[in-house]
């Protein structure tokens, strides 16, 4: 734990920007109505984001003005509702043609499998592409998949490098310098990849993919148990979790929300893992709400999130891993804040769970007594045992 408290003040200290932490959706489709319809929705329930996703039709490449203009306009409608707006992009991990391509040395292979030059004449061209599109449309938010894993280059053909010597050096730099600029223009970027040092807010928290294609109470378990775990090496904000509103790489009706209306307790559990973690997910699909019972579900919890947002962003203390056959809890601590602390208990079965809770509040920095408020209720003065453990 203490450890974990060193790497996640080195963040915080040295890359500030790792502390923003939106409320995001993606929304699944980039036409205009699609995406006003996620506009208007996460205004009524208090998100601040909006992220057209992979597969929804949004291009940063695409230089043509009609999309520009098209681009723009949106910006513009989310500006004015306070949300800000931006989409996904794929860098890495896909193959251009064979000029285009890294050149790998006899017997290497590019760690995604395939992988464009960033310092090609098409990897030029691309982060060209990028800062002409966020200058020309206003956008603040890119999700950067696939982003540069450090593979070098053979070509001697290529502009932006001599050979294989400068070739990492050169790509890291192309990649670095853009980040750079998007930190010092406001944009926000979601980068699978740890590039916080060059600007990137967030990271995956850390799960696997074919997670949100088991069925649903599953990922209840296993959502939780992903936060716990990525969370020795993260502050709540630096990782991002994800949520199938619709299906997602299969495992059909078992697996998605949708009709959200009609799964109301799942919903409202992801809910509560999240924004009772301070982690923000990728609530990916065409809408927030359904229904009125549905919408004042998701405003619950971002209330509930905003109400205690500084605590819930501040460090987690891990208390006891889920693992479904048990409660599980985890202790956000802030000891330079107003709230000093917060613990989340979980009960994953079917019945009440009666349990004596120790909880070490060490690292709030109270001692003595406290005052403790349940589910917001009206707070109790507690006192602490010697060795700072609240019961």
């Amino acid at each position: 734990e203490r450890k974990g408290l060193a790497t996640r003040r080195f963040y915080r200290s040295l890359a500030p920007w790792v502390l923003e932490n939106p409320i995001l959706m993606h929304v699944r489709n980039a036409d205009n109505e699609s995406v006003k319809k996620a506009i208007d929705q996460c205004d009524d329930v208090g998100f601040e984001m909006v992220i057209m996703t992979f597969g929804s039709g949004f291009d940063v490449e695409n230089t043509d003005n009609n999309n520009i203009v098209r681009m723009k306009a949106l910006a513009d409608y989310a500006h004015s509702k306070k949300i800000a707006l931006g989409g996904y992009s794929l860098l890495a991990s896909r193959t251009i043609s064979k000029d285009d391509d890294v050149v790998m040395p006899a017997g290497q292979l590019p760690r995604f499998g395939n992988s464009p030059c960033l310092q090609s004449k098409w990897g030029i061209e691309y982060f060209d592409k990028l800062y002409n599109f966020y200058k020309s449309t206003g956008m603040d938010v890119l999700e950067h998949d696939g982003s540069y894993p450090g593979d070098v280059c053979a070509s001697v053909n290529h502009p932006g490098h001599k050979g294989l010597d400068d070739s990492q050096w050169k790509q890291y730099g192309k990649i670095r310098d853009f980040y750079q600029w998007c930190r010092a223009n406001g944009i926000y970027l979601n980068v699978p990849d740890c590039y916080y040092m060059a600007g990137s807010n967030k990271s995956a928290m850390g799960y696997r993919e074919t997670n949100w294609s088991l069925p649903r109470e599953q990922q209840e378990i296993i959502e939780r148990q992903n936060i716990y775990d990525g969370t020795w090496d993260k502050t709540p904000t630096m990782g991002w979790m994800f949520v199938p509103l619709v299906e997602y790489q299969g495992g059909g009706a078992a697996a998605t929300i949708e009709p959200l209306k009609e799964h109301l307790a799942h919903y409202g559990q992801r809910l509560a893992n999240l924004f009772g973690a301070g982690v923000q997910a990728c609530y990916r699909g065409p809408q927030l709400y359904d229904a009125p019972e549905t919408k004042e579900l998701v405003a619950k919890w971002v209330s509930f999130y905003k109400r205690h947002r500084q605590v819930l962003d501040a460090d987690i203390v891990h208390v006891r891993r889920s693992d479904g056959r048990d409660y599980d809890a985890i202790l956000h601590v802030n000891p330079s804040g107003k709230e000093k602390g917060l613990l989340m208990v979980y009960n994953p079965l079917n019945e009440p769970v009666n349990r004596t809770l120790r909880v070490n509040v060490y690292y709030t920095g109270l001692s003595g007594k406290t005052m403790v408020s349940e589910n917001d209720e009206k707070p109790k003065l507690f006192g602490l045992s010697n060795d700072n453990v609240l019961t």
